[in-house]
């Protein structure tokens, strides 16, 4: 049969994602009516960041959600027989919620499910008033967390709601302040310190790996996403292209974080889909390098070896020169 190139195996599994998603939450959300009815005028919007909120999910990706409500304060309670106030009718809504995505069955289970980028992470709720989160993210959200709102988008539920939480993600991102380079550098310097960077094969977390291409593009719509709020929710490379053409990235790099995001993103879903998460040259069947190398128009993969480390080298040339100072030391 006929093959899909590695950038619409992203696209499938997300839309794949979305659509399990969104029928999961309708599942859930009215086998919670009857037991507890619903709350009148109240409002619920799945927002998804992460990987699936840039469309570039792989095999193997989790899902990155919050659960954002809202309630008339003068009616805050259910009309069920079994009454809840807002605030504990929303919480158990999206435990339940999160219990259908992960439950085992024989065929495994649908998602991970992390939650952990909601505002104040695990301390916080796991799910949250639209004015809290408004709060949040104007008045206490750190540059690291607007970094992962720049992927944020609705994806499931109420979609007046969704079109609030996306005005409020807006006016967050249009407000950030500090110096956003440097948060940006001690960031990665944190993630290099705690989970190393120095596995070539781990595409993700190596120096000038994916999370250099993507944090380059997540500081760019922080530093322009007030003037082009276009940048956001488009994914990694569609950030890039647009931010050179618009001239805020010179061409120079803009091709070279482009051409390498591809590489790397194409060679994680195919490690993905043929041995799982973890990729080690020196175990995998040869047959399964053979078809990688092949996918990717290479001879073998001791060419790829060569090519991604010289995509890497150039991404962290072009993420010292883009955010403007080397690294901060801890």
């Amino acid at each position: 049969s006929a093959g899909i190139e590695p950038a619409q195996g992203a696209l499938a599994y997300s839309l794949l994602a979305e659509t399990i998603l969104e029928a999961t939450f309708a599942a859930v959300s009215a086998e919670f009516t009857t037991q507890h009815g619903a709350i009148p005028g109240a409002r619920a919007a799945i927002v998804a960041l992460g990987k699936l909120g840039s469309r570039e999910m792989t095999a193997t990706s989790d899902l990155d959600l919050m659960l954002i409500y809202d309630f008339d304060e003068a009616t805050p309670e259910s009309d069920g027989p079994r009454k809840l106030h807002a605030v504990q009718y929303f919480t158990r809504l999206t435990q339940r919620l999160v219990s259908a995505l992960t439950a085992p069955t024989r065929a495994g289970m649908l998602y991970d499910v992390d939650m952990r980028l909601r505002p104040s992470g695990n301390k916080g709720p796991v799910a949250t008033q639209l004015s809290a989160f408004r709060a949040y993210q104007n008045e206490e959200a750190e540059t690291w967390e607007k970094m992962s709102m720049t992927r944020a988008r609705a994806v499931a539920g109420d979609a007046s709601l969704g079109r609030d939480v996306d005005a409020a993600i807006a006016e967050s991102i249009a407000n950030t302040k500090g110096d956003v380079s440097r948060d940006v550098w001690e960031m990665r310097a944190l993630i290099a310190q705690e989970k190393g960077d120095a596995d070539p094969w781990n595409l993700k977390l190596a120096k000038g790996g994916l999370i250099d291409v993507e944090f380059i593009a997540q500081y760019l719509i922080l530093r322009h996403g007030a003037a082009y709020p276009q940048l956001r929710r488009i994914g990694a490379e569609a950030t890039l292209r647009a931010t050179t053409q618009l001239g805020l990235l010179p061409a120079r790099c803009g091709d070279i974080l482009v051409e390498a995001h591809k590489l790397l993103s194409d060679v994680t879903q195919l490690t993905r889909v043929s041995v799982g998460a973890e990729f080690d040259p020196e175990r995998a069947p040869e047959g399964v390098k053979r078809r990688i190398a092949a996918a990717l128009g290479l001879p073998d993969i001791a060419a790829l070896a060569a090519d991604l480390e010289e995509k890497r080298a150039a991404v962290r040339a072009c993420f010292e020169e883009t955010l403007g100072r080397k690294a901060v030391r801890r």
